[in-house]
């Protein structure tokens, strides 16, 4: 039988922010992906649908109690908070600097997720402290919000080794 204390993630070193996200079933399982991987997720509202609780509930399944989850009326209560935290802003975007794998995430960063219809406003990508992009095939626009922010959550927690300590033996077995 497996302890699980040896299967309890590590604080997680960085969070997951959503700017203004338009469809339930992506924000849903980005709750998802932050409840199962130890990742606070901050919800950045106005949303393009109805983000009461009841509804983020059904978006989030039986997973929204196990997430850390903060929402912000707007982006400037958003930035103001993380700003007086000494976070790093990572802004997710097809206009990135840099390719995600030669990024240097930091612990306390913070990924940020734009909208699926738009992205973010020119003012909030110009405020962000680092803009990466995943590299894709030349001629295609971009990933699911929700795929991007796996993509991008896994890549930080391996370089910042938050991930269980439990880790999978060369051989597959736990």
């Amino acid at each position: 039988m497996v302890d699980p204390r040896e299967t309890a993630f590590p604080p997680s070193p960085l969070r997951l922010a959503l700017y203004e996200p338009d469809i339930p079933q992506n924000a849903g399982t980005l709750f998802r992906l932050g409840a199962c991987l130890g990742v606070p997720v901050d919800l950045i509202e106005p949303a393009g649908f109805d983000a009461s609780d009841r509804n983020l509930r059904r978006a989030g399944l039986d997973y929204l109690d196990r997430l850390d989850l903060t929402r912000h009326l707007s982006y400037g209560h958003f930035r103001q908070t993380i700003r007086a935290r000494g976070h790093r802003l990572v802004l997710a975007t097809t206009r990135g600097a840099v390719a995600h794998h030669r990024f240097a995430f930091r612990p306390g960063d913070i990924i940020l997720l734009g909208r699926e219809s738009a992205g973010v406003p020119d003012p909030v990508q110009e405020d962000a402290d680092a803009r990466i992009v995943i590299p894709m095939q030349p001629g295609l626009r971009s990933l699911n919000v929700a795929v991007s922010g796996a993509i991008l959550v896994a890549e930080a927690l391996r370089q910042l080794d938050g991930f269980a300590s439990n880790d999978a033996q060369p051989d597959g077995k736990l």
